[in-house]
């Protein structure tokens, strides 16, 4: 069995094929009595099921979570919660979906359950990141991490394709940027390289098989161990311009994180070589940054930011944007590297130092 604890989990997380037609016998003993599913429009038929096992522990289903968690949707969440006497939500769903989780706890102090239908990994970490005016902000408080995680594969068994590929690739990059962190340990290396191995390993063989249950259930694993080194080390440049591409120019978050990855990774492979070579061990090859950009391209991923709506006109802009802050990064980061690391991307070049 895999044990979450030996990597310092303090949440409830369970693996287990269909246990989300058994979902009263992991929520049974929480003592929560009035439970909130949240869902996006596209999964609120999940929902509005996992609602009818629930029965009168039920609080009814909010189904308008939205990508980066815009403040308007959780203000009018909010108001649903409390006018419906909810003490604890049920996140069925990505990124979205949790971040609506967690923008709820932050306000009101809900319990959340998370049962995560991909591999964003946002389940098992204690970031929230909330856009309002078209800027995306992003903050850490250890009460926003869910308090039990539920990992059923049958659930992403059905994930499309491309974005089985996309969100794993976003999964990824947590584990990647957590081997050069500045505040990086040998426990999160190691979660790290596992999440890598796990996602190395078992991707083709989801791709291959997409009803593989088992290859399924390590790819799910991969993305706990993405997900959980996400909130013990901090992040830099490959999340920074994720951020400000999806808060400021409206870009999916999980493609914009596949993209984006093989050319951050060379940026800073220049200073870190060392620290980055596994990278180059696990996806085969010499180089960290073409060795992943070889393995999203072998995966049919997105290669090129053009291709999700950005202009070439906007490439100035983000750039401005992605320094306009300093924050930490093994290089330095500047204006003209910046802005050539988003040109390559935009064209869906290879990457370059």
């Amino acid at each position: 069995m895999f044990d979450t604890r030996k990597y310092g989990s303090d949440q409830a997380v369970v693996f287990e094929a269909g246990l989300h037609r058994n979902l009263m016998r992991n929520v049974a003993d929480l003592g929560l009595t009035r439970i909130l599913v949240l869902t996006t429009p596209q999964q609120s038929s999940l929902g509005l099921e996992l609602a009818a096992q629930l029965g009168e522990r039920t609080a009814g289903v909010f189904c308008r979570a939205t990508m980066h968690t815009p403040v308007a949707v959780t203000e009018e969440a909010v108001a649903h919660l409390e006018e419906v006497g909810a003490d604890a939500v049920l996140s069925a769903g990505g990124g979205s979906t949790i971040g609506l989780g967690k923008a709820l706890a932050l306000r009101t102090g809900v319990t959340q359950i998370a049962l995560p239908t991909t591999y964003a990994g946002s389940e098992c970490t204690p970031i929230l990141g909330q856009t309002e005016n078209s800027v995306k902000t992003t903050m850490r408080d250890e009460n926003l991490r869910p308090a039990v995680v539920l990992y059923d594969p049958e659930l992403v068994a059905t994930l499309p394709v491309a974005m089985t590929v996309t969100s794993a690739l976003n999964a990824l990059a947590h584990a990647v940027e957590a081997l050069y962190a500045q505040d990086r340990t040998p426990k999160a290396t190691e979660l790290a390289l596992f999440g890598l191995r796990a996602f190395a390993d078992s991707l083709p063989a989801v791709l291959a098989n997409p009803t593989d249950l088992d290859a399924r259930l390590v790819t799910q694993q991969g993305a706990w161990a993405c997900g959980t080194v996400l909130g013990q080390v901090g992040m830099a440049l490959h999340h920074k311009l994720c951020h400000t591409l999806g808060g400021s120019f409206d870009l999916p978050h999980a493609e914009t994180h596949a993209i984006v990855l093989p050319h951050a990774t060379a940026y800073n492979a220049a200073q870190v070589p060392d620290l980055l070579a596994p990278v180059a061990e696990i996806f085969g090859g010499s180089d960290p940054a073409q060795a992943l950009w070889e393995f999203a391209k072998a995966q049919g991923a997105p290669l090129a930011l053009r291709d999700l709506g950005i202009g070439s006109e906007d490439l100035d802009r983000a750039a401005d944007l992605a320094v306009q802050n300093p924050y930490w990064n093994p290089r330095e980061i500047t204006r003209p590297g910046i802005r050539d690391l988003l040109q390559r991307a935009w064209e869906g070049h290879a990457p370059a130092a």
